[in-house]
């Protein structure tokens, strides 16, 4: 099992909320006004006058065999929109309870 965290600008709610429904990913917890700022070339989301954007984030646990196919319709919404913007990370889940 993996964990996979979502940050994606709060535009692409829709989207996200459809991705995961189509993929059967039940599970989840969802945050808004995350803010922050990309890595590399990600302007800042923080919900001010300069900066207004805001960000969500989506925490899931999902079977192995679900990873790659999420992975690869997240990366399909980022190139729709790279100034949008949308990440995913992936962790191992070595228990739960």
């Amino acid at each position: 099992m993996k964990a996979v965290f979502i940050v994606f600008n709060q535009a692409n709610t829709e989207r996200v909320e459809y991705m995961l429904d189509r993929l059967e990913i039940r599970g989840f917890t969802w945050w808004n006004n995350v803010l922050g700022q990309g890595s590399v070339d990600g302007e800042p989301r923080m919900g001010t006058h300069t900066w207004p954007e805001i960000n969500s984030a989506v925490l899931t646990m999902v079977e192995d065999d679900k990873v790659d196919g999420l992975l690869e319709k997240i990366k399909k919404l980022d190139e729709v929109n790279k100034e949008v913007g949308v990440r995913a990370f992936v962790w191992e889940v070595i228990k739960s309870v």
